[in-house]
């Protein structure tokens, strides 16, 4: 008998055939374009200029040393993605992966929480935007507007939102390009800003980054957090929420394999220096800004009083502030394009495959420029649906039998720590996923295998994910130290609602049906073929 095909001796297009896919998408995309798309969504700028003030309070300057433990547990989850992506080079990444891995039913469900995540994410960047968007706008018209203003949030983001799904229905050449010049907005905006700090002077000598500063005490926590006195299995395991915050987003190489040339190859090393390049980045950024917070009693509390990164850098000179928040807001701007255009390939590659309501209208790809336009508008209109519940902001706390909603803690804000905690569960869920076709005799025949390997890294990569999951999202009460991240029960109410909507729509539509209809790859030999 003679021996199937095998996806290593396949060109991009032929492998798709081989999956049941008719190439619709424009493979246009080299390496540095794909590993670009992930980088900027990993967005190391965006992660710290939001969480920096977070992570010190909650750990002193010592929790710099914290960005290497998510970085190094992505790096496995990573290779088990890499694997599969040069396997499954598909749009949709985790949800095909999932699919063809386990079952219909599981990839649908890994989709949907991923899908959710992506979608939830862009509508947290978009926001994040206008406190940088107002103060430009104060600094070179003297406009004054309030950026916790509903309006003025809602105005800004649509704006936002706008110029993202235009850019992005262009093609997935723009989409790259703008990922692209994003990159070098990145390193001007982590590694200048660090040399542009150290020239500045720094307040503090190495041994600084090694200190504590009293966080794990409450009378010198700079937010006033109780740890008992413990930093290692008390400050540190909340401080590593701000890095495990941003170390994510690399996977998105795998969703625009279809728009990558030799995806097999270059989404699995866009993934890896993805999460290296970043994690350098935010190292080095986090130590010079820690570096250069006030000399003197109380740093740290200084620091996170004045605002944190803007006080900091409130000590350069004017020109070079404008400049900087220019560079802020094109990351979020470029962070939210990577996004938005990995988004739109999962809801492309979901109604491809029959598994979403009005799939044949979602899974219409643009003649002329060959972007799944559709499934970006779709996706448009749901991110402004998310941006609405900025208006829900209850001025005192509100009971609902055993769970506390905060008082003045907008309805979004509670959906970020989702965005966190649904990639954490879709990519565990995938994980798994690759150990059950493992289990089941699945080979790997992509040109970047695990070998033997293969096991221990996917049992590494779920037990990281499994338990940081778990420090994401376990309530521990309003006042705890974890109530800054994941407001107590609120983020794992908001998982379950998520599930539960999840069910009621998979089992009113049963798109599994459908799938079903799409999970043979004819590269692998079939039940019979094994046993010959």
């Amino acid at each position: 008998m003679s021996e199937p095909a095998r996806p290593e001796g396949l060109n991009d297009d032929d492998r798709l055939e081989s999956l049941g896919y008719h190439p619709q998408l424009n493979r246009v995309l080299g390496q540095f374009a794909n590993f670009s798309v992930a980088f900027t969504y990993l967005s190391p700028m965006v992660g710290i200029y939001s969480l920096f003030a977070l992570g010190v309070a909650a750990g002193g300057p010592a929790y710099v040393w914290l960005t290497w433990i998510p970085v190094a547990g992505m790096l496995f989850v990573a290779l088990v993605f890499g694997e599969l992506a040069s396997h499954y080079p598909v749009a949709g990444a985790l949800y095909q992966y999932s699919k063809f891995s386990v079952g219909p039913s599981y990839g649908w469900f890994v989709g949907w929480f991923y899908g959710m995540a992506l979608l939830i994410t862009v509508a947290a960047v978009d926001t994040g935007v206008v406190s940088y968007t107002t103060a430009l706008s104060h600094n070179w018209f003297g406009w004054n507007f309030d950026p916790t203003n509903h309006l003025t949030i809602l105005v800004i983001t649509a704006g936002l939102v706008v110029i993202q799904t235009v850019l992005n229905i262009t093609g997935a050449r723009v989409m790259g390009r703008v990922a692209q010049f994003g990159v070098y907005v990145e390193i001007v905006g982590t590694l200048g800003i660090a040399i542009i700090l150290a020239i500045d002077g720094f307040h503090h000598g190495l041994g600084f980054l090694f200190s504590t500063q009293g966080a794990e005490n409450k009378a010198t926590n700079a937010l006033g957090l109780d740890f008992g006195g413990h930093w290692l299995t008390g400050a540190a395991l909340i401080a590593v929420l701000a890095p495990v915050y941003i170390f994510y987003g690399f996977e998105s190489a795998g969703d625009i394999s279809e728009e990558t040339k030799d995806a097999g190859v270059k989404v699995p090393r866009s993934m890896r220096q993805a999460l290296i390049w970043g994690g350098v980045s935010s190292f080095v950024l986090v130590a010079a800004l820690l570096l250069a917070m006030p000399s003197g009693s109380d740093p740290v509390g200084k620091t996170v009083d004045g605002g944190g990164v803007p006080f900091i850098l409130g000590e350069l000179p004017s020109g070079l502030q404008d400049f900087l928040l220019l560079l802020i807001i094109f990351a979020f701007f470029s962070c939210g394009t990577s996004v938005q255009g990995a988004g739109s390939r999962l809801a492309f590659s979901f109604a491809r495959d029959g598994a979403l309501p009005g799939s044949g209208w979602v899974s219409r790809v643009n003649p002329r420029f060959k972007t799944p336009t559709n499934a970006l508008l779709a996706g448009a209109v749901v991110t402004m649906l998310f941006v609405l519940l900025v208006f829900y902001s209850p001025s005192k706390n509100v009971e609902i039998g055993f769970i506390t909603y905060p008082a003045n803690i907008n309805a979004l804000v509670s959906l970020v720590s989702f965005g966190v905690s649904g990639i954490y569960l879709s990519f565990l869920l995938t994980v798994i996923g690759a150990m059950v076709a493992r289990s089941r005799g699945w080979v790997p025949e992509g040109r970047f295998r695990l070998g033997r390997w293969g096991w221990p890294v996917c049992i590494i990569a779920a037990a990281y994910l499994g338990l940081m999951l778990l420090n994401v999202v376990a309530p521990t009460g309003l006042t705890s130290p974890r109530g800054y991240f994941n407001l107590d029960w609120i983020t794992l109410v908001v998982m379950v609602i998520v599930a539960v909507v999840g069910v009621i729509v998979f089992l009113l539509g049963r798109p599994d049906r459908e799938i079903g209809t799409h999970v043979h790859d004819e590269a692998e030999p079939t039940g019979a073929e094994r046993h010959t």
